[in-house]
Formats: structure tokens, sequence, C-alpha cells
């Protein structure tokens, strides 16, 4: 039977990720999220998305080391970096540097491995690559810093604050997976041919560029900034409700309830509440529009979803609008490696049929 973008075909049989959008819950390896990401950092959770479980105690330690250690990249890679078009989208020159990451010790790591390399170089060369579009000086990586902290540094030369760096880890963690989304079956897809994992997340940063898809915040942005400040939001709305506008960062096409990540990113900047004045704004924000919205649009059940407090994350650390989806995707790399290592383990290549209808 012909499904037009095969929506709803199963395709793939998963124990990575599951998104129940009628109990709005997503589970990472068959436990809700909020329970696999409470206390563990960035690189724990995606040792857990790749093998099921999460390194013991005295093997947490060597993990990150093992992280830092693939901060250290090619030096051709910056060479490359160096020659791309100044004026060329991030995510194009991303993908360039992705495709051309080799090296010989690269090819007999194991699978995990592999995907932990990936997942450490990939934030390292998008830094690089935005500090050269803006005709900045490349900061190396720090030894000293974890994942999320020594992307902060790497795009602005300066230690990133606690809250900061809480806050947008906590987003890095609950996006690193989200069930069978188009970038993930490219990167199945692509290694279901037998090629390697660079070139299936090299397929999957691709499809992550399609607005579509990895689409920016950045209408949330526009949203909070519009507002300015918790007395000027009821006003706000209600202007543009009557305008007929849709309020950006409210609603989702598969959860039917809150989403669960944004509940989790609501608590995060509620535990920094007074830290930073955006995460202050987007939790007073959501109460006023979802209330004006219940008054307006009974029924229809419009809550924020991962969008809305992403959005205040990304603009309370300063980030530019040309870093929303390449930040985006250095989070979901996690889940497009451990897609890739679960198609290898048992493959068979994708080869849906096509229905001819010309004449």
């Amino acid at each position: 039977m012909f499904q037009k973008g095969l929506k709803d075909v199963v395709a793939v049989q998963t124990k990575i990720a599951a998104v129940e959008g009628n109990k709005g819950e997503l589970r990472y390896r068959g436990r809700l999220v909020e329970e696999t990401i409470a206390n563990h950092s960035f690189e724990e959770t995606a040792y857990f998305l790749w093998t099921g479980e999460f390194p013991p105690d005295d093997r947490s330690e060597a993990l990150k080391l093992q992280f830092v250690k693939y901060r250290s990249l090619p030096p051709y890679i910056q060479m490359i970096a160096e020659e791309l078009p100044r004026e060329a989208p991030l995510m194009d020159k991303m993908r360039t540097l992705l495709s051309a990451y080799y090296d010989q010790e690269y090819l007999s790591l194991p699978p995990v491995v592999q995907a932990v390399a990936l997942t450490s170089a990939l934030p390292v060369m998008t830094a690089m690559l935005y500090r050269l579009q803006k005709g900045k000086e490349i900061i190396a990586p720090s030894n000293q810093l974890g994942h999320t902290a020594n992307y902060l540094w790497m795009l602005n030369g300066e230690n990133p604050a606690d809250a900061q760096i809480e806050a947008l880890e906590t987003y890095l963690k609950l996006t690193m997976e989200h069930g069978m989304n188009a970038s993930t079956f490219a990167a199945r897809v692509t290694v279901s041919t037998e090629s390697d994992m660079v070139a299936a997340v090299t397929s999957a940063l691709g499809t992550m560029k399609g607005p579509l898809h990895g689409g920016a915040p950045s209408g949330v942005i526009s949203l909070l900034e519009e507002i300015g400040s918790a007395e000027r939001t009821q006003s706000v709305i209600t202007r543009k409700l009557e305008g007929g506008e849709k309020i950006m960062g409210f609603g989702h096409r598969i959860y039917r309830t809150e989403d669960p990540r944004s509940i989790l990113l609501r608590r995060k900047c509620l535990e920094l509440q007074g830290s930073d004045p955006w995460l202050d704004l987007a939790v007073d924000a959501e109460k006023q529009i979802t209330q004006l919205l219940n008054e307006r649009k009974p029924g229809r059940a419009l809550y924020t979803n991962v969008e809305f407090y992403a959005a205040a994350i990304m603009r309370s650390i300063e980030m530019p609008p040309e870093l929303f989806t390449p930040t985006f995707s250095i989070a979901r790399i996690v889940g497009w490696t451990a897609h890739v290592i679960e198609q290898q383990a048992d493959n068979v290549i994708f080869r849906p049929q096509s229905e001819y209808v010309g004449n």
C-alpha cells in the first residue's frame, strides 16, 4: 500500500528510543527521559544511548578522557576549514568537514569508540567554522572542561557561567534522540548499504539542514524579545491572537500533551531562576501565554514545545541564530550514531518500491 512520505510505515524495530505522543512520553532505552538524564553528564547519557547502560563509576572518568582525546582533529581539517567560503552556511561547511574526517586509527576502532570520536569532533569543527566565518582566531579545545562547557569555550573564548552550562547541557541531553525522524532515517539508509559511520552521519547532517526538520527556534526568540518583560506579555499576545498570528513555540505535531522535553527544560529554568533574566522571562511568559490560549482556544490543548525553552536558553547564552541548527546537530549526532550501531548489528539494506504513475 502506497503511503506518501512513508508516513506511519514501520521500517525499523529499535531499542534506542520511543516517542509516545499521546502519553507525552519520551523514553531512552525504555527509561523515561527525565530518569535517564538525571544526575548524568552529556558523555554518560550518550554512552547509555549507544550501549544501553551507563559507564560504571570506575569508567566514567575514562569515558570523559576519551571524549577529550578526540577533540584533537587531524591537522588537515583546519586547512580545509580555512579554504571554505566564509559566506557559505555553517551546516554546509560542517557537512564538508565531517565527510573529510579520516585517520588510520579511526577505521580500526570499535563502533562505540567511533561514535565517541565523531560526537567529540563535531562541536570542535562547528566552533572552528563559526569563528572563521566571523573573522576571529580559532580557539583550541580545553582539556579541562566537559563536553558542553568546552563547546561554549571554543565559541566565545570565555569560561561559561555554571547556569549557562547547566541549561545548554540539559537541552543537548534532551535532544540527543527522538525516534525515526528524517535525519535518523537518512543515517540508517546510508549505513544499510554497508557504508561507514562517517558517511551515515554526513547524510544525516545534510538532512538536518532542511527547514522542515532542523528549523531553528528563531521565531520564539523574536517573540520573547518583542515581549521584553513580564508586564508586556498579555498585551503582546492578545494583539497577536486578535490578528490571527501563530504563537511560536506552542503546539507539536507528535505530542498531544505537554512535550516532555519542554517540561524538563522548564524545570531546569526554574532551578536556575534568578541567574538569567531570559530564562526567568520564558517561565513567566509561558504561564501567561498558556492561560490566554486556553481562554481563547478552549479544547485545543496548546502546550509549549521544546523550541520554546530552547530559544530562551539560546538567547540567555547569546548564541546567534546561525548556530541553532548546528547546536541541535551536536546533540542529535548521539542518536544518529546509536542508530548506525544498531543498524550495523542486524543489517538489511533499505530497498522500498516505487509505483510508476507516468504515461
